[in-house]
């Protein structure tokens, strides 16, 4: 298997859809309003169709702590929610007792995903938790 950088990345795993997927890739580049972007490199590569988050983390071993999945969920869905992966060191699940189980982003909320879980600004937990009851992270507020 093609080996990926140590930093966070957006894999595509599904290949049904190209325009899908070079919308989700546009929605992922543009700045927020606040001019904040997510730190992410894109991967389009057929060698990781049906990628799992756990092939993933396996992938990763070192750094970063967050990376991401495009698959088929994220390029049907109309709003595009990426599953955001924790990858990092087991210790952190293990002495804390956090639920590193990955949950879905949108990719205007990437951002906020991505720089606060590798800066170390917020934890796993705060960040999944502000899920809403469908399980896709929109942001902590409106302005994510």
């Amino acid at each position: 298997m093609t080996v990926l950088p140590n930093e966070s990345v957006l894999v595509r795993t599904w290949f049904g859809d190209d325009n899908a997927w070079k919308r989700l890739v546009e929605q992922v580049r543009t700045p927020s309003v606040e001019d904040f972007v997510a730190t992410v490199m894109c991967v389009d590569d057929k060698a990781f169709q049906d990628l799992s988050p756990e092939a993933l983390t396996a992938l990763q071993p070192d750094e970063p702590l967050v990376s991401f999945l495009a698959d088929e969920v994220t390029l049907t869905h109309p709003e595009f929610p990426i599953l955001a992966v924790y990858v990092g060191a087991d210790e952190y699940d293990e002495e804390e007792g956090t639920d590193t189980r990955p949950f879905r982003v949108v990719p205007g909320a990437l951002w906020s995903v991505e720089n606060n879980i590798n800066l170390g600004n917020m934890g796993w937990d705060e960040i999944s938790e502000a899920a809403d009851a469908d399980g896709i992270y929109r942001g902590m507020d409106s302005g994510d």
